[in-house]
């Protein structure tokens, strides 16, 4: 009776210590722990630090099994924020509604230091010459509640009254923006910007900060909050190999190009796109004024965010309107980042 009484803490035992592997690799003894990342649209270079992390092996030598949840029409502030993913690709605007309606999330990266977004026309547009032209005007729009007081500021800020109709189309805004259906839209300058000139349909375009309106942080990595609080070592892992694959895309954005497309065969139908759309981001968008990858500040937080909580468009989880400004500070952090 002994015997079998050993032998069965044994077994006890090393099925114990199967199920804790599970949970706690990180570069250490056991299985690699799986983290799972909502993306926000079909592979682009938004993503691109995120495939090159892959690509080069940095995942699996953290003791990471990272698996990249497709876009579906759930949007990733609501898949990280359930738990349903772990990390997620999101933007300053939409995580400023989803964390004011009690979302569990948690900016660790910005991907892209500025707006990559702008205002835009058909350029051959003589009629519009500044955003104060567009009064009267037909924006296409994506139905996100921040556009409009946006584009009102904007407008104001560059002399007009703000006065302007709205159709929201999503994605579809850009062939209507063509077409001559609508007079303006906001497209990524560094992709549908670019994909306009493939066509030989060439954009005029208006930065919102060359008329007073305060930067943000167009794309953001971030975090289901309790999942984070419960790996920090994992966390720490991932968010440092992402903010890797991130630093190569700055650094070499021909080869960052490539690895995305290498990891996303058949994706992308003109090469070009991606390389030119690679070389932008790089030159403008990944790096802060110091140079550096990743970091986010809390000026550039309240300043956005701020406006949207002005501007009365956020609400809480019944959909009251909310004005009280939040502690800004614990909606982010860099302390999952490689500091300099």
């Amino acid at each position: 009776m002994a015997g079998l009484l050993t032998a069965l803490v044994s077994v006890l035992a090393l099925v114990l210590a199967g199920c804790a592997g599970g949970t706690t690799g990180s570069g250490g003894s056991g299985e690699a722990t799986t983290i799972r990342v909502a993306l926000d649209w079909t592979p682009n270079t938004n993503h691109t630090g995120l495939f090159v992390a892959q690509q080069e092996g940095w995942f699996r030598d953290a003791g990471l099994n990272v698996e990249f949840l497709p876009y579906n029409s759930t949007s990733p502030d609501t898949l990280v924020g359930s738990g349903a993913a772990e990390f997620g690709i999101s933007f300053q605007d939409s995580f400023t509604y989803s964390k004011a309606a009690g979302a569990d999330i948690t900016s660790v990266m910005a991907i892209l230091q500025h707006w990559a977004t702008e205002i835009a026309v058909r350029a051959d547009r003589t009629d519009i010459r500044t955003p104060a032209d567009l009064d009267g005007k037909v924006y296409g729009g994506f139905g996100g509640p921040g556009e409009e007081p946006k584009m009102k500021t904007v407008i104001k800020d560059a002399g007009g009254k703000g006065e302007f109709s709205t159709v929201v189309l999503g994605t579809s805004a850009y062939e209507a923006l063509y077409a001559g259906q609508v007079d303006f839209t906001e497209p990524f300058v560094a992709w549908e910007g670019i994909e306009a000139e493939l066509r030989n349909e060439p954009l005029k375009t208006f930065s919102y900060t060359d008329y007073g309106f305060p930067d943000a942080y167009n794309v953001l990595l971030i975090g289901n909050g309790g999942w984070l609080a419960g790996h920090q070592d994992q966390a720490r892992a991932f968010v440092q190999a992402v903010q890797r694959g991130y630093q190569l895309a700055a650094d070499d954005p021909a080869r960052a190009g490539k690895l995305l497309m290498d990891a996303n065969p058949g994706a992308f139908s003109e090469p070009e796109l991606v390389s030119r759309s690679q070389q932008m981001l790089s030159a403008k968008y990944l790096r802060d004024g110091a140079g550096t990858v990743g970091t986010q500040t809390l000026a550039t937080w309240s300043g956005f965010s701020g406006f949207l909580y002005d501007s009365g468009t956020v609400v809480d989880a019944a959909g009251a309107p909310v004005t009280t400004k939040p502690d800004f500070s614990t909606w982010f952090t860099n302390d999952y980042l490689t500091r300099p």
